[in-house]
């Protein structure tokens, strides 16, 4: 099943308190009563107080979005990381299983990890976040994903612009701008991808962005590295650019500090740095399609009333211009 592939009109419509506590009972946990709903919409998260024993989360996947195997291969990867001591949320396996089901539906269990926001604007921080990263990715180059699709020009640019216009998405008087930008934008990804030439790719992350990071705030603190749903294969420095932020200059001494603790584990390969606003460009059209799939779902409109506006698109337009004049700039400086 593709992991664009949404079921029902509502996925999550069963998806009540009780069904919940009756799910976790299933695989012989006894919660407390206590829970709590966490920021998600891809999938359902829940903290939830277990009797004699700590808090946990409990992951509902979205049906029909991964299939069995998909999800296996990303409990396995986080397994394998935290076999390494690698700080990761890795599932909690019972009975010998990381995947369970209740009534149809897929869930698993995890670990709670509490922490703050990192430091960005701390070098000493961002060292350390590029020291995991990198120690994330010496295992991710161990072997490659079979089951998980790669982060390609295909998946995350060329397939959504295809789903976007098929569903009559984008605004008839918007139709020619659109159409014209994306067009320039995917062109322009393309001349990225052959100026960086033949990169590595590997087991990733796929959305290393600050919300998937806890700072440890016991001794010693330290990043944790949350929710690997989205792993996917692809380049190195797509778990990078998303640490990135400011202006050029401030960018340019984000990456060299991320970059001193990334090598001391990983060699990273300049070239990849061609990728960086390609990368961001894919970004942004993936997004806009990823919300446009997920709109049947109530949760999406209630949480994200300015889609589909005419401003929305417009704003899109515009923010795919600037991107198009980005990626043909030349890339930071490693």
């Amino acid at each position: 099943m593709s992991p664009t592939d949404d079921a029902g009109t509502a996925p999550f419509a069963g998806l009540t308190p009780d069904f919940v506590l009756d799910a976790v009972e299933s695989v012989g946990l006894r919660p407390d009563g206590r829970m709590l709903a966490l920021n998600s919409y891809e999938n359902r998260v829940y903290q939830l107080g277990i009797e004699d024993g700590p808090m946990q989360v409990v992951k509902f996947y979205r049906p029909g979005r991964w299939n069995d195997d998909a999800i296996l291969e990303e409990h396995r990867y986080t397994a394998e990381l935290a076999e390494r001591e690698i700080p990761v949320a890795a599932p909690i396996c019972i009975a010998g299983l990381s995947l369970h089901q209740h009534q149809g539906m897929r869930f698993a269990l995890f670990p709670r990890l509490s922490g703050r926001a990192p430091e960005l604007s701390d070098p000493a921080t961002l060292e350390w976040l590029g020291r995991f990263i990198a120690r994330i990715h010496a295992v991710g180059a161990i072997r490659p994903f079979k089951a998980r699709p790669a982060l390609d020009i295909a998946s995350f640019g060329e397939e959504p612009r295809q789903w976007l216009l098929a569903h009559d998405f984008i605004p008839p008087d918007l139709l020619p701008a659109w159409t014209s930008t994306i067009d320039q934008a995917l062109d322009g990804i393309r001349r990225a991808y052959d100026r960086a030439g033949r990169v590595r790719t590997l087991r990733l992350h796929g959305d290393c962005h600050m919300g998937n990071v806890l700072w440890s705030q016991h001794e010693g603190g330290g990043p944790q590295f949350v929710d690997f749903d989205d792993a996917r294969t692809g380049p190195a420095v797509q778990d990078l650019w998303m640490l990135l932020s400011g202006e050029r200059g401030e960018q340019v001494r984000q990456l060299a500090d991320i970059l001193a603790g990334y090598e001391d584990f990983m060699e990273f390969d300049t070239r990849e740095l061609h990728l960086v606003e390609a990368l961001r460009t894919l970004r942004l059209i993936h997004y806009s399609a990823w919300l446009a799939r997920r709109w049947h779902d109530p949760a999406f409109p209630a949480a994200f009333p300015w889609f589909n506006t005419q401003r929305y698109w417009q704003d899109r337009i515009l923010e795919l211009r600037e991107q198009i004049a980005l990626m043909d700039e030349p890339p930071l400086p490693a």
